[in-house]
């Protein structure tokens, strides 16, 4: 006779974990590391393996010292590595790279309990402190294929600052911003690599394609009413980066359908009020940060009633 066995949910499971999760999320951050290393040159790979190498010690040291389970092996403080060198210029000192990695794992992922307990998202919240704290050196931004001549590497102003600006100075046209060669963060400039990857995710069911078009369609939106060039702001900064693979992220976004939608056109809305109203030229970090941090209200508000909940409540 067959034993009924009574258990509790999930009862059916799929078989992804963790570190295949991120594993693919490394894979389609490759065009773009790729893409960062043929604009900005070489020293491209030392920003990003100082930035990893600081993340992934910052996780084993820290989680040695707290006494718990080592979890380097999930490859969640690679992807956190890539995504905070990705917001970095190709010359920061190299010293603060790897004090961005520290405040990344450390500060904002470790001390609040590890992988899925941290409310804001690791790189980007390094990323605004180190905008604080080293301003000269995080907005010192090098001009693409500058490695390749004799001289010293020239500096020049990124598309945003242009226009937050207005200088005069001439944009670069649409083909320059959809494959990445002007100045910029390194893994923001190169649209074309960003969007291959986000394309990668969403086929591979990684992440959904809800919180990426509320995002971009919002900031479009926004873009067109306030009399903007669209195609520039969706191509310029760090947005195709931070709707892809920042706003994306499972522990700092919503799991309702109707609160990642509520989520992604809010940070939508605060990335063009920032860039059309504040000092500032760019606003995806300070955008995603915040709405991050409103994460639970929305969940609450966007939760699904249980089924026959309400009936028994009138009944009653």
């Amino acid at each position: 006779m067959d034993k009924l066995i009574v258990s509790s949910s999930p009862h059916l499971r799929e078989g992804i974990t963790t570190r295949r999760i991120m594993l693919n999320v490394i894979i389609a951050l490759i065009p773009a590391i790729i893409a960062s290393v043929v604009i900005f040159g070489p020293r491209t790979l030392l920003v990003l393996g100082v930035s990893v190498l600081s993340c992934v010690l910052s996780e084993y040291i820290s989680r040695k010292i707290m006494k718990r389970d080592n979890t380097i092996g999930d490859l969640s403080a690679i992807v956190t590595g890539i995504l905070l060198a990705f917001n970095l210029p190709v010359s920061i000192n190299l010293l603060i790279a790897a004090f961005g990695g520290v405040i990344a794992i450390v500060v904002v992922k470790q001390l609040f309990g590890g992988l899925g307990q941290n409310f804001v998202n690791p790189a980007l919240t390094a990323r605004i402190i180190l905008m604080n704290s080293f301003p000269t050196k995080m907005t010192t931004w090098t001009g693409a294929f500058s490695y390749l001549s004799q001289t010293d590497a020239t500096t020049t102003a990124t598309p945003l600052s242009i226009l937050k600006e207005g200088s005069g100075e001439a944009l670069p046209d649409l083909m320059e911003l959809f494959i990445g060669t002007h100045s910029g963060c390194l893994g923001e400039t190169c649209a074309f690599a960003l969007i291959i990857g986000g394309i990668y995710l969403i086929v591979r069911r990684i992440i959904s394609p809800v919180i990426p078009l509320c995002y971009l369609g919002t900031a479009a939106v926004i873009s067109l009413i306030a009399g903007r060039n669209v195609l520039v702001d969706l191509l310029t900064g760090g947005l195709l980066l931070g709707a892809i693979f920042m706003a994306t992220d499972y522990t700092t976004s919503p799991i309702t359908r109707n609160g990642r939608i509520l989520f992604a056109v809010g940070c939508g809305f605060l990335t063009m009020m920032i860039r059309i109203f504040g000092a500032l030229p760019e606003g995806v970090s300070y955008s995603i940060i915040l709405m991050n941090i409103l994460v639970p209200l929305i969940e609450r508000a966007t939760r699904p009633k249980p089924f026959g909940k309400e009936r028994a409540h009138r009944e009653a």
